[in-house]
């Protein structure tokens, strides 16, 4: 017995692929060892330059939800959770603390780092797309390659920033499982 075809074609990473990868990249990060910055073999100054990194690109992927919030005030409700998941891996990285703008659906409530940065271009060409569909594509392509990123650079960093960057690229792409079918 064949199940009904798909009412629309299924599109991003799938509930077990999501799962997977998680795992994946949690053995990974376990693997490395250790449970800190100063780990033997580490570049001190090199664990610190990919946290300030892993920093800003939050910083600058939650500027980019706040953008579309303001653009598109009724995604404010979906958009504001996600975009809270955002600035708090900031945080755990060791970037700007910023309350959450989620309940008035704006960037005012944010730290000045993080509000001026929502100014700034939401993409490569600067504009938030005006329909919402494309609004929470762009957020969905900006959180996978975001993913991908951090997947790749948790191989070159010890223990426990390679947790936190496996913990957070996984996030990310459930944030893209529910920006596409959410």
């Amino acid at each position: 017995m064949s199940l009904p075809p798909s009412p629309r074609p299924l599109r991003g990473p799938r509930r077990r692929s999501l799962l997977a990868s998680a795992a994946g990249a949690a053995l990974l990060a376990g693997c490395t060892g250790g449970s800190g910055s100063g780990e033997s073999g580490a570049d001190p100054s090199a664990v610190e330059r990919a946290r300030a990194r892993a920093a800003r690109d939050s910083e600058d992927l939650a500027a980019r939800y706040a953008a579309v919030i303001a653009a598109h005030p009724g995604l404010a409700e979906r958009l504001g959770p996600l975009r809270d998941d955002v600035v708090r891996h900031a945080e755990a990285f060791g970037g700007v603390r910023a309350s959450s703008p989620a309940a008035s659906g704006t960037a005012s409530a944010a730290s000045p780092s993080v509000s001026a940065r929502a100014a700034g271009p939401a993409d490569d060409s600067g504009a938030v797309p005006a329909d919402e569909k494309g609004a929470l594509a762009l957020l969905a392509g900006a959180e996978r390659k975001l993913a991908d990123r951090r997947g790749r650079a948790l191989l070159d960093v010890p223990g426990e920033v390679a947790r936190l960057l496996a913990s957070v690229a996984a996030a990310g792409a459930a944030h893209v499982f529910l920006l596409t079918e959410g």
